[in-house]
């Protein structure tokens, strides 16, 4: 992809992520909304601005880029030929949407064969958009621009940890995740696609999740990779498929939560 090229798929996803801003942001705290629930098991929420906010970048897309593929969260998928993917997420953390918290945002991601090579994480309500790739690693919002860095946080006893369920995916799975934890500073939960920003800016150094799909974690992995960070599996495999996700600040606090994750039987084998 040539630099011109880069900078036409960025502007489509400015345009997409504006576009997704108009469509929620007259739900969001709205006297009367409602969630249908897609899980049967439990408790997965969908509103009508989950599927406004990807029916208006689907728009977009077909419009200004007819041969790209499509994976979105609400709508599925869509075939393309040009061997790009966008990835869309109109609204990570719709449990967080419903109850009011601005802790949600969009999340696009355009990935080739190899994964995401560009990812936003857009936060409509506070008015801040994270961004990440060819060489970009930037934020904007009421405070201003700014380049997007990692800590260089070395140790996890001096580390922040995000998850956004304290129970994260299974027992297994949960009691992993508290053996990194109990090694940290301070550990935080329900932050949503907002902590995957927030380690991008420099304000925290781990998020560790599980059970989540390749339109959750696309657009992170590429705002991370470009701030500076890593982020897998926790097997130390790429995680843009979805599974788990161990996003670090530094190397060595990958390394030490990945050590921790997987020892013992109760390690999870997924991803």
């Amino acid at each position: 992809m040539t630099p011109d090229d880069f900078d036409t798929m960025r502007d489509v996803a400015h345009a997409m992520a504006d576009a997704a801003r108009g469509a929620i942001l007259p739900h969001f705290r709205a006297t009367g909304l409602t969630a249908d629930n897609k899980d049967d098991a439990g408790y997965d929420p969908v509103t009508v601005a989950d599927r406004a906010a990807e029916e208006a970048m689907r728009a977009i897309l077909a419009d200004a880029r007819p041969d790209d593929a499509i994976l979105g969260e609400e709508f599925g998928t869509r075939d393309g030929t040009s061997g790009l993917t966008w990835v869309l997420d109109p609204i990570d953390g719709t449990r967080g949407f419903v109850s009011g918290t601005p802790t949600w945002g969009v999340l696009i991601a355009l990935a080739d064969a190899t994964g995401p090579v560009y990812g936003l994480i857009d936060q409509p309500y506070i008015g801040e958009r994270f961004e990440g790739g060819g060489g970009i690693a930037r934020m904007a919002g009421p405070m201003g621009a700014r380049a997007l860095r990692t800590r260089d946080t070395a140790t996890l006893a001096d580390a922040t940890i995000f998850t956004t369920f304290p129970e994260v995916d299974t027992p297994a799975d949960a009691a992993a995740f508290a053996r990194v934890a109990d090694r940290c500073r301070l550990t935080r939960y329900g932050m949503d696609c907002y902590a995957y920003a927030l380690l991008a800016a420099g304000q925290v150094d781990l998020v560790i999740e599980a059970g989540l799909a390749a339109y959750d974690i696309q657009a992170p992995i590429a705002v991370i990779e470009a701030a500076g960070g890593i982020v897998t599996d926790w097997q130390g495999r790429p995680a843009h498929a979805g599974g788990t996700a161990l996003a670090a600040a530094t190397p060595d606090l990958h390394a030490a939560a990945m050590e921790l994750l997987n020892r013992g039987e109760a390690a999870h084998q997924g991803g």
